[in-house]
Parts: structure tokens; sequence; C-alpha cells
């Protein structure tokens, strides 16, 4: 078939229709399947097939088409689906390190995520060193003969910085790391990494991939070897398969993802706008304006600032805490990438457990809000803003 447009692969790439011919695509809840004959079953154990499965933990229909739609968006040859963004993260960053190892990271990562880094690899024998991801000579500095994988969020959560995806993978291929992004905040609509150098690719479907606050899901994408031969084994045995009727509502997400996220996008660019400068915040942060520190680099990679903007209200926690308990359209919540416009207070929720120290290299202040934008009307959602911190 000819390559389609990523918004016409979103809607049809890896469909399977079953003997009935159904148009939506089929939800297989099954945890097994049958064989012919006790031939049929050990060659499939030997061997599997292309359009042939064994155990839901290892591979389902369902399953299936959703992990070939979101490579085929994606630009990759293969993906493998799991539970949870963050069962993602985990199986991208533990299948290919062991003890001895050494990894490079950027420090601004989810809390999650850090936990990872922080607690869990080293207590299996893998080095870890945290930078400034945003500073090419610390990666050059960090990076090593011995290191095997570097591993940033395109953008950051909360505050947003925007790392150079060309220009260190660029630097980690020369030690001969390969790289691993977290995109979630760029998105697969507007995501080129791998073609800008990312060997891996890791997203929580949970967010714009579904987009409406139903599943959790999460999905690595890559090269054929590596999914099936790094990162299969892996997930497999350890358990963090993705539910058929997840991927079933992730496929329907997908065929709206387009038209949301730059909706969205363009609401969020429009309040970035009317709120900067405001003297009741001490900063706004947006990749799509020019007075992000990384927006050229934005620019070129993505083409678009994103959903999502954080704001620091003067007046730290008390300050925040007022503006968001007067808000009428947003809702509180620790998601984002939603078609409802979220809120959240990231130094007392989400990156609550990092020590003020880290908090504080990372711009993660007391009065800092991350704003997830909806689909709510653009007009709407700067009015209860305005309310809002008329509050304070």
């Amino acid at each position: 078939m000819t390559k389609k447009h990523p918004r016409t692969a979103a809607v049809h790439a890896g469909t399977r229709r079953s003997q009935y011919g159904e148009l939506s695509e089929a939800m297989f809840l099954t945890q097994g399947f049958v064989y012919p004959t006790a031939e049929a079953a050990e060659a499939r154990f030997v061997s599997l097939g292309e359009d042939e499965f064994i155990y839901a933990r290892y591979g389902n229909p369902t399953v299936r088409m959703f992990e070939e739609r979101i490579a085929a968006i994606e630009g990759t040859e293969d993906a493998f689906a799991t539970a949870s963004g963050m069962a993602a993260v985990n199986g991208a960053v533990m299948a290919g390190l062991k003890a001895g190892d050494h990894i490079v990271a950027a420090r601004a990562l989810f809390g999650s995520c850090l936990y990872i880094l922080d607690d869990i690899l080293p207590r299996f024998g893998v080095e870890v060193t945290l930078i400034d991801g945003t500073d090419l000579n610390a990666w050059k500095e960090a990076l090593r003969p011995d290191t095997k994988m570097a591993f940033f969020e395109t953008v950051s959560n909360p505050a947003l910085e925007v790392i150079d995806i060309a220009a260190v993978s660029k630097l980690a291929h020369a030690v001969g790391a390969y790289v691993v992004v977290d995109n979630v905040f760029s998105t697969p609509v507007f995501s080129d990494a791998v073609a800008q150098g990312a060997d891996v690719v890791v997203y929580s479907a949970t967010k714009h991939i579904d987009g409406q606050g139903r599943v959790l899901g999460g999905v690595v994408l890559g090269s054929r070897e590596y999914i099936r031969k790094t990162l299969e084994p892996y997930l497999k045995h350890t358990g963090g398969a993705m539910s058929p009727f997840n991927a079933w509502t992730l496929l329907k997400g997908l065929e709206t993802m387009d038209l949301r996220v730059r909706a969205q996008t363009q609401s969020a660019l429009e309040i970035a706008k009317v709120l900067e400068g405001d003297a009741r915040l001490e900063r706004v942060i947006y990749p799509g304006l020019p007075s992000h520190p990384q927006h050229d680099i934005c620019m070129k990679q993505l083409g678009a600032g994103g959903t999502v903007l954080a704001i620091d209200v003067r007046g730290g926690k008390d300050a925040s805490y007022a503006m968001l308990n007067a808000l009428e359209v947003f809702t509180i919540s620790n998601n984002l990438g939603d078609a409802k416009s979220i809120v959240t207070p990231p130094a007392f929720t989400t990156h609550q457990r990092l020590p003020q120290e880290q908090k504080d290299a990372l711009g993660i202040t007391e009065g800092l809000v991350r704003i997830s934008v909806g689909l709510e009307h653009t007009a709407d959602l700067i009015a209860d803003l305005e309310q809002a911190l008329a509050q304070i």
C-alpha cells in the first residue's frame, strides 16, 4: 500500500476484519487462542506467524491493530503496547540495561520516571547520571564509551524544557549509546523524533491518544529488531500487557487525535499570549511563545508549542490555590492531553516527593500551575482564568 498521511493512517492503518466484515475494529476479548492440531500448537510456539497469536500477554488481534496503527503514524517499523505509560517507560529502560551499564538522562522528568532512575536502576547495578538536558555540553561531559542509553522527555513535565533531539542523538550515537525519548508532550501529531535521531519512542497513550479520560495505556515504538528481540521478551514475561478493551478504545482515540490535538494546541497558544505579561504571574511558560528559551528548537522539532502551558502565580502556594479553587471550567486533576482542560499544582502533586533542591533546579515552584488545554471554547477558558486570577 502507498504510504498515507498520518491522519489517514490514524483511521485505517493496521485494520483486521473477521469473516463478518465489520466496519469498526473488532474487540477480541480473549486470553488465549485455539490451535487446530497439536502440530499447529507446536509450530506456533516455535515460530509465530505474522497474524498468529498464542496468549494475550504476548499479543492480541485488537492490540496488534493498535500497535500497527500507531507505528504507521509515528513512522517506525514496529511497536509494543503496554498496560500504562509507566509500563512503557519501565520496559523501554529496563529491557535494554543490565548490571554495570551506564545511562545518562535529563533531570527534568515526571516523578515516576525519576523514581525508576533514582531508586530502581541503582538497585540492579546500573549507574545513572542526571544532567540538565538542555545543555549540550552537559551531554558531552556525561556520555562515556560505556554509556548504553540516553533518556529524556522531548518536552519536560512540568516546566516544559525542550531538548534538541538531533543534537543529543548525534552525541549519544557517537559513543554507541541508543536514544530513548518520552514523547508525551510532543504528541504523535507533531512528533518526528525517529527522523530526528531517536531510536526508541515512548508514549503514555492515556494522554492525547485516548485524550478523553477513559483508559490507561502505553506504547514503545522502534525498529522491528529492537521491539521483537529486546523489548518483547522482557514485557511478555513481566506481564505489562495492554487490555484488548483499552486497545480498542485507543484505536477509536487515534481516529480523532489529529483534530483534537491541533485544536487544543491553537487554544494553548492563544491562552499563553493573553496571559504573558500578566502582573499576577511571575512567568508564563509555553514553548510556542518566542519568549521561551527553547522556542526555536521547539519550532524546528515540532512546528507547534503543544497542548500544555504552565504559569507561575505570584504569591506561591496560597495564591495559586486560591486561583485553582476559583476555576469553574478547568478541572483540578493530574492527567493531561484530555478533552477537558485540566490544571495541576506539580510541587504538591505529581512532583511532591522530590527534594526541595531538585524542585528548585527544575523550576517547580510553589506557585507553578500546569495547564493542559482541552476542547472547550478558547474564550471560555480565557475568561475562566481571568476571573480565577482576580481572586488572588
